[in-house]
């Protein structure tokens, strides 16, 4: 009797502060929302208006008078980008901008790990702190629709639920260092040829449930206090100046209250824009930043009744919005931040450490035991090319980047021959906003593939480090097909004659074309643009001291004409328009549904030790649309070595008035266990969850009837499934 009289202590005491907190901050809200009005009523059109457009490439005009001080911006989706002149693109020239580069968005998401998100948001929120910087511009979350956007690397999944699932957190550890997140491109930025120009076409219903979710989760989830409306028109209309995306869906439908802001040039009128709730421009190459859209335009549009004051009201609130959540004006009692600090540094590793997918591993290859071989053939260009400072606006200037082979020699240099060899040569040259130099790139070196040849043939084991580079992987355009460049596959084929225990290592971050290779070699890894603790990750796991736990965030198609968008040849479009034609169907949804067999499959990813994952069981069989199921499962490590799986659920509506995904994801849990441990794993799905965006109704509808729960560790690898009944 005593216990219950505690826990219902506990629990009413519980309940009450969260009342009280809820409370506490309603009125804190209150206050704030009084603060702002305040303020504005003190402030003269021009001050109103100097606050919603930038005075230079990075940051935007504060009013001294009343204390607001001015707005600092910097890029960052995975690093806290070095510091930018104010007036040109030019580097400043800072020697004490250097920062700590992550992995990028593809690799955090083949982490599918949301506390390393978490750490990553809380570490770029204490560097861009450190860098007196107030919003970071990240993360980048377009859906992968294609393997050739060049863009793909920074974004992070065909799937919106892995999406969604890894940005919130993200969000709100960055925020909880009083840096505001620009979560981007809002919405439908797909590909980058045409970036600027092309017009997007597609179904509610594509929109509602696959473009929009990591948007709404980061709104309404991750509280995201400000969006970065993408280069690209949406039905015609711009994206900074679309009502139905700006007013009708992120202001009425998601509830948004932050600050709307353009891509760097991408504001294309005054009127239009500022009625359609754009709040903030940014970046435009006018060297007279009075003359932007946002400037004296907008103060002589509202002098000629064209724009309310009361419009313009709004956008400065929800500006001063945003800097008092990031406590800009109180900067006493903002966090200070930290830069390059071991901590930073160990959480860089992890991430890269986790991200690394085993893809192969015929006969045990890996992992490699360093202590009984005399020597390692080191091959690739990639081996020693650093990636942090490529990829335009997501470039990096790293405190330092360990490269493979300089991790390699660091770790085994003393105890064992590396024979190094670069294989192939870079061939391509970059040149921002064309893709030209990726044309010339097939030719095969063959005096580097010998030098390589012999390099393996002495060695006990090879290991090619290959894949892509910035050239390919970037801003600014997309890849011309999915192919290795610079005769890589070749020089694969010669090295694996040469040597039977040859390992491929895949540095990229888009789907690459495998199938001229993959059944040649006995183990292939991917790992990813690593950030500056690349080299040692990949070591690592090549060493075995880390058990791979990577899964796949996107399909590798076996080829390109497989991907839906290139099977219906509605990519990158024609005469500056673009049809999704392929619908619902991206990614994993098109193989599945349409039975294709891809070369690797979405979630996919091996370990040097076995799971067995059973015991699949609904809390009931029956729920209601306002139901929660709750699923419990088994997961245990049977092989020898410590490690981890991820566990997937997907759903599947096999009976339904509208075409549906032959199953979608809802659900993961990444799981660490030793040799032999077991965890009793529970996952709640929502009902409203398996719902599809009803366009006749507008609105999310689940249909009453039997539906399957799938669970598996990858989307072609479904180990048991449970039905239930919706009613």
């Amino acid at each position: 009797m005593k216990k219950i009289i505690l826990t219902t202590f506990v629990l009413c005491t519980f309940l009450s502060y969260i009342n009280m907190s809820a409370q506490n901050s309603t009125k804190e809200e209150a206050a704030q929302e009084k603060a702002i009005q305040s303020l504005i009523k003190k402030m003269t059109l021009q001050e109103k208006v100097g606050l919603l457009h930038a005075n230079s490439k990075f940051y935007v005009t504060g009013i001294k008078r009343l204390g607001i001080p001015e707005l600092a911006l910097s890029d960052g989706p995975h690093g806290v980008r070095a510091e930018i002149n104010r007036d040109n693109w030019a580097y400043a020239g800072w020697t004490n901008d250097s920062s700590t580069c992550f992995p990028t968005g593809t690799a955090l998401a083949a982490s599918w790990n949301p506390q390393l998100s978490a750490e990553r948001g809380m570490v770029l929120g204490e560097e861009a702190r450190y860098r007196k910087k107030d919003i970071l511009l990240g993360p980048g979350i377009n859906i992968i629709r294609s393997p050739l956007c060049g863009r793909n690397f920074e974004y992070m999944s065909e799937d919106p639920f892995l999406i969604s699932s890894l940005t919130v957190p993200y969000i709100k550890a960055l925020q909880s260092k009083d840096v505001a997140a620009s979560v981007k491109h809002y919405i439908a930025n797909n590909q980058e040829e045409n970036r600027v120009t092309v017009d997007v076409s597609m179904s509610d219903r594509a929109l509602h449930e696959i473009y929009l979710p990591g948007f709404k989760a980061a709104v309404q989830e991750g509280g995201s206090l400000t969006v970065m409306a993408a280069y690209n028109k949406f039905r015609g209309d711009w994206c900074s100046e679309s009502n139905y995306l700006d007013r009708e869906i992120l202001r009425t439908e998601l509830g948004f209250k932050g600050v709307l802001m353009t891509d760097w040039n991408a504001a294309h009128s005054t009127i239009k824009a500022a009625l359609a709730g754009l709040d903030l421009e940014m970046g435009t190459d006018i060297k007279d930043y009075n003359e932007w859209y946002f400037a004296n335009p907008l103060i002589n549009a509202v002098k000629e009744g064209k724009v309310p004051v009361s419009i313009i009201d709004e956008k400065v609130a929800n500006i001063l919005r945003v800097m008092m959540k990031i406590k800009m004006l109180d900067e006493k009692n903002r966090a200070k931040g930290s830069m390059n600090t071991p901590a930073h540094q160990q959480a860089a590793y992890k991430s890269a450490a986790e991200a690394i997918v085993l893809l192969r591993n015929k006969n045990a290859v890996l992992p490699v035991d360093f202590t009984s071989i005399k020597s390692i053939a080191v091959i690739g260009d990639n081996a020693t090319r650093k990636h942090c400072s490529g990829g335009l606006s997501s470039e990096i200037k790293s405190l330092y980047e360990i490269t493979p082979l300089d991790a390699l020699t660091k770790k085994y240099g003393n105890s064992l021959i590396i024979n190094f060899a670069q294989g192939y040569e870079k061939q391509s040259k970059f040149a921002e906003g064309s893709n030209i130099g990726q044309y010339d790139t097939k030719k095969i070196d063959w005096k580097l593939i010998d030098e390589a040849v012999s390099a393996a043939k002495k060695s006990d084991i090879a290991v090619i480090f290959c894949g892509l580079n910035h050239d390919f992987d970037t801003e600014s355009f997309d890849r011309i097909d999915m192919k290795l460049p610079y005769g890589q596959e070749t020089l694969i084929r010669e090295v694996a004659k040469a040597n039977p225990r040859t390992i491929v290592v895949i540095i990229a971050g888009s789907p690459l074309e495998m199938a001229g290779f993959s059944e040649r070699v006995p183990a292939i890894l991917w790992s990813w643009f690593g950030g500056m603790e690349a080299g040692n990750a990949v070591a690592d796991v090549l060493s075995g001291k880390v058990n791979p736990s990577g899964k796949l965030p996107f399909t590798i198609p076996v080829s390109l004409e497989q991907s839906p968008a290139h099977a219906l040849g509605n990519f990158p479009g024609r005469d500056l328009k673009v049809n999704y034609e392929e619908d619902i169907l991206v990614g994993y949804r098109w193989f599945d549904t349409k039975n294709i067999v891809p070369q690797y499959p979405f979630g996919f990813g091996l370990s040097f030790t076995s799971f067995e994952i059973s015991g699949l069981q609904t809390d009931k069989k029956i729920y209601n649309t306002g139901d929660v199921i709750h699923i419990s499962y088994t997961i245990k490590n049977s092989g020898k070595l410590y490690g981890a799986e991820v566990a997937q659920i997907y759903a599947s509506d096999p009976v339904c008035s509208v075409l549906r995904p032959s199953q979608e994801l809802k659900g993961f849990e990444k799981v660490f266990l030793q040799p032999g441990e077991s965890k009793s794993v529970k996952t709640d799905i929502k009902v409203s969850d398996l719902a599809f965006w009803n366009e006749s109704q507008k609105k999310w509808t689940v249909e009453p009837g039997d539906f399957i729960l799938h669970l598996g560790n990858s989307s072609r690898n479904i180990i048991e499934s449970a039905i239930i009944k919706i009613q």
